[in-house]
């Protein structure tokens, strides 16, 4: 008999709801839940995947141990979990603590097991060297939210639903559904801005999907935005059009911001930039004169050499026309489980610069270390070096830059364990792969997401299939680990007692807010629109919106340094890169999924038509892409839509590399625009990668 479950796809930010019908252990059809609140019955092609994934005869189940010959064998979970916890504690009695490294995958925050047993685990191994995606993601963010609001989770989300003006920054919300701004259904969303008589302005070096959509596109040279950020400040100051509006009263540092932006003129900046100073001053106009306006920034602006300037200069904007806690403006969440609230003590105390990696010096963030420094760390000989890694659900290898370096790291280790459900890029180096149960094996709950929406709303969503008797959830793993590891008897808690203990005691507790009302509401639960929450919300010491926090102000003196010569690139490497992110590819273990890679080849290098001429190179023919860290071969994709001397690869691609067991992935290898980032290219502010900007040369074959 065909039977309906209800739940949440977590397969991305979006928080689609998703109606599946199933006869007994099958999947026979996924579409979006029209009755789900947020999403409204709004589904993107990722959604299907789940059962794929689900049905992946490549999807690993119990533990394997690697054989001397390199091949695999199947152990019980006791034996792995001592054999994990024996040589960990062997390892750091011989060499230190810190001799171990871990390091946390993207897919981590959009499960709810992972979420709540990962810190406990991270204690248990008691070391300085812990790494994640948000050093090639969003640190910028972070940042610029814990230095301003007192939080590192303190990110102002753009109220879309109710904005006249919205300005972007190096995002494609049209294709990520929404990022660090969790917006299921944006397209609808887009188009009611528009419907309403608003405006949308898109800044980016390439003509994205949403640039199409938008009412205007600007192209920007990459890693030049925040030179475009701060002439449009001072031409807001000089114009007088500041009006800080309801957040005057607690927002410090306005005159230092103003000095600090003199020297920026749209006139100044325009070369540089590629954006024409008319350009700039009709834009700044139109925000400032906009009932209500918001300026968001995403991947584009995180991920470059000055993406923390970027994203405080994207805060400042927004504060100093009266935009910040305003309807219509960025706003911040509620959310039922609030995160926020939970660890607030965290921006009292700071998280920032307490250690520092041994090599370079680089500063921790959030009791992170830049994953830029991972490889030398393992490959550099000394007190500290690392030599075991832990890798959870993460592929380093392809994700992260350099990664033909990271993979020559990781063969020099001691020890290693991947807790991961593919023998892939990464896990294929590791002595144990510990495997959890997915997608719909589990329940979810989004910890993260429900506190970066565009809307507040709670959803709980029930496993669909029962695990099979051997196979294990990722909680389950990681508490068996912290326990061998800390010597500590288990606390007993479950995800769901967790989550409910959160709920119950959350800011919806006067309304009956728990696991079993939302057990009963199977769509999810609307908690309304997002609401101004100033000062109250703020977890700076003196309850003030810092605007011109000193490190970041003395971050300009890099700035204007480094655009002194109007182009840091060389002969040798004429063309700057940048990402791209695709509708039906989020994460590269994605690519194993055979309808997320049906279709044409969407591994190309974008080029514009008059750089493609000057290179005598043709619509899809074989090029080479170099930068100082390696090359890759790939086909060109001549297309208007790139900036000149822009070029653009997408990421999570690279399946070509030896020992992998993913064959719909390796059908489709695609080439490893993580093979060409460099590790040494980051944000020094931040420690972020700059993914995006990377100077490379191109060859036709």
């Amino acid at each position: 008999m065909i039977q309906t479950h209800y739940r949440t796809c977590n397969l991305c930010e979006a928080m689609c709801g998703l109606e599946i019908q199933y006869e007994e252990k099958e999947v026979k059809r996924i579409q979006g839940d029209k009755k789900d609140p947020f999403s409204k019955g709004h589904i993107c092609p990722k959604a299907v995947a789940l059962k794929d994934i689900y049905e992946d005869p490549d999807r690993l189940k119990y533990p394997l141990r690697k054989k001397a010959d390199g091949s695999w064998e199947q152990i019980g979970w006791e034996e792995a979990y001592d054999e994990v916890a024996t040589r960990i504690q062997a390892i750091q009695e011989k060499y230190g603590k810190n001799a171990v490294g871990i390091y946390l995958g993207n897919p981590n925050v959009h499960n709810m097991g992972a979420m709540l047993f990962n810190r406990d685990f991270i204690k248990s191994l008691k070391t300085k060297n812990r790494f994640s995606a948000t050093s090639v993601d969003q640190l910028p963010h972070h940042f610029a939210a814990l230095l301003q609001f007192g939080h590192y989770m303190m990110i102002p989300i753009p109220d879309i639903d109710r904005t006249d003006f919205l300005l972007i920054f190096g995002a494609n919300p049209l294709v990520s559904n929404g990022s660090l701004m969790t917006a299921a259904g944006v397209d609808r969303r887009l188009k009611a801005i528009q419907e309403r008589g608003g405006k949308i302005v898109v800044i980016d070096p390439r003509r994205s999907e949403t640039a199409k959509k938008a009412d205007q596109h600007i192209f920007v040279k990459p890693g030049t935005d925040a030179l475009v950020l701060l002439a449009m400040l001072h031409t807001i100051f000089e114009k007088g059009w500041e009006d800080l509006g309801s957040v005057a009263e607690f927002t410090d540092g306005l005159a230092a911001v103003q000095e600090a932006v003199q020297d920026f003129s749209p006139q100044k900046v325009a070369t540089i930039t590629g954006v024409s100073a008319t350009e700039i001053v009709h834009l700044t106009q139109a925000f400032c004169q906009a009932q209500s306006a918001v300026c968001y920034g995403r991947i584009g602006v995180s991920t470059q050499v000055f993406g923390g300037l970027s994203q405080w200069l994207i805060n400042v904007i927004n504060i100093v026309t009266g935009n910040l806690d305003k309807i219509g403006g960025a706003m911040f969440t509620l959310p039922a489980f609030d995160l926020v609230a939970q660890t607030g003590s965290m921006g009292k105390v700071g998280a920032f610069a307490r250690w520092k990696s041994r090599v370079r010096g680089l500063p921790e963030f959030g009791g992170e270390l830049p994953v830029s420094v991972l490889a030398e760390e393992i490959l550099t000989p000394g007190e500290g070096q690392i030599k075991a890694m832990v890798t959870v659900a993460g592929n380093p290898v392809l994700s992260t830059p350099n990664g033909q370096q990271l993979e020559q790291a990781f063969e020099q280790l001691e020890f290693m364990v991947s807790l991961d459900i593919y023998v892939n890029e990464t896990s294929s180096h590791a002595d144990l792969i510990l495997p959890s149960t997915t997608g719909l094996e589990t329940p979810h709950y989004d910890v993260i997401f429900h506190a970066l929406a565009v809307q507040n709303t709670a959803k709980y969503s029930p496993a669909l299939f029962e695990k099979e008797a051997d196979q294990q959830h990722d909680w389950e793993i990681l508490q068996a680990l912290t326990t061998r590891l800390s010597g500590k008897p288990s606390n007993g808690f479950t995800p769901d007692m967790m989550l409910d203990f959160m709920l119950q005691g959350g800011p919806y507790r006067k309304e009956g807010m728990s696991l079993k009302k939302l057990k009963e509401e199977v769509h999810g639960v609307d908690l309304g629109p997002l609401k101004p929450a100033l000062p109250k919300r703020l977890f700076t010491k003196n309850k003030h919106i810092q605007l011109a926090p000193e490190i970041l102000l003395n971050d300009l003196k890099r700035l204007e340094d480094f655009w002194k010569n109007n182009n840091p690139l060389n002969k040798e490497f004429p063309f700057q890169l940048i990402g791209r992110r695709q509708l039906r590819s989020n994460n590269s273990w994605m690519h194993n999924s055979k309808r997320l890679v049906k279709g044409r080849d969407r591994c190309t290098l974008l080029i514009h038509p008059n750089d493609a001429a000057s290179l005598n190179l043709e619509n899809g023919q074989e090029v080479k892409v170099s930068s100082r860290v390696g090359n890759i071969q790939l086909k060109a994709e001549v297309s208007d839509e790139m900036m000149e001397g822009v070029v653009s690869i997408p990421h999570g691609w690279g399946h070509h590399r030896k020992n992998i067991k993913m064959q719909v992935a390796a059908a489709h290898a695609g080439a490893s625009v993580n093979d060409l980032t460099d590790d040494q290219f980051i944000d020094e502010l931040t420690g972020n990668a700059a993914l995006c900007g990377v100077p490379v040369s191109i060859k036709g074959l």
